[in-house]
């Protein structure tokens, strides 16, 4: 059968191309370099206290971030999209500065920010709350930049959401609190599952704008990538390589069940 648009091969050809030399041969060389170095020694790096300790802290931050940044991008994006006000725009604008920012840039002004002597940091220490060189400021720089992920996900599914389903639900008697919950918030679940799941992913390996906040104390505040890049630092380029498989083996398994349970929530909706 011929394709009304011409070229698949030549673009298919690139587009395998591409992916090969940018994806696929930089994961590959990893597990490779990995792979020199035995099972024993791989089951004792990965299970060492210290590798432990920044795992528990680069999931469990990344977990709860993402899980804020999606209440949080979902109020925003509600009132971006139905609400006309003042600012609108300016305000439309500003969800994308994580994107446009530096993460250097960003992890030196939150520390400024949250630091015992900051604006932020100096009145969460008369209450006895220390954020920056703390599992708190890591939380707060994974939610920073993982935010605007949920906004631009959900933005355009609101904006194909008519009202007209709203306003019939209302003419049979439903509350606002039942439109939202039974009517809307469903159609959405799809895209705040995709928005939780970049902003899930992009903090995993988020390292400019935590390195700075949190410190790198070892057992405390370091996490996962800043672990990586301190063994890279004293060149055990195998305990790197190691730790960096191991993050990707469970980041990938944990998009898989991500993944597979948006599919299962599509399929249902159809």
């Amino acid at each position: 059968m011929k394709r009304v648009l011409p070229g698949f091969g030549l673009t298919m050809g690139f587009t395998v191309a591409y992916l090969g030399l940018i994806v696929l041969i930089p994961l590959v060389a990893l597990f490779i370099k990995a792979a020199g170095i035995g099972w024993k020694e791989w089951l004792e790096i990965l299970t060492s206290p210290r590798v432990l300790a920044a795992a528990k802290l680069t999931f469990g931050a990344s977990f709860f971030a993402a899980a804020l940044s999606s209440v949080s991008g979902l109020l925003v994006a509600w009132v971006l999209v139905r609400y006309e006000f003042p600012g609108r725009r300016f305000l439309d604008s500003m969800v994308d500065l994580p994107f446009a920012l530096p993460t250097a840039v960003a992890g030196i002004t939150l520390t400024a920010i949250y630091a015992p002597n900051g604006w932020i940091g100096e009145h969460l220490a008369k209450y006895g709350i220390q954020a920056a060189y703390n599992p708190l400021g890591v939380f707060i720089a994974l939610t920073f930049i993982g935010f605007p992920f949920v906004v631009r996900t959900l933005q355009p599914v609101m904006e194909d959401l008519g009202k007209e389903v709203e306003e019939a639900a209302a003419t049979l008697g439903a509350g606002r609190w039942t439109v939202f919950w039974r009517v809307i918030l469903p159609m959405l679940v799809p895209a705040l599952i995709t928005g939780f799941t970049l902003a899930f992913a992009r903090a995993i390996g988020e390292y400019g704008s935590v390195v700075f906040i949190s410190g790198n104390l070892p057992m405390k505040t370091e996490i996962l990538p800043l672990l990586i890049v301190s063994q890279l630092e004293q060149f055990k380029y195998g305990a790197a390589a190691v730790i960096a498989a191991g993050m990707l083996i469970v980041s990938f398994a944990l998009l898989f069940l991500i993944n597979l349970l948006q599919r299962r929530l599509d399929w249902q909706h159809r």
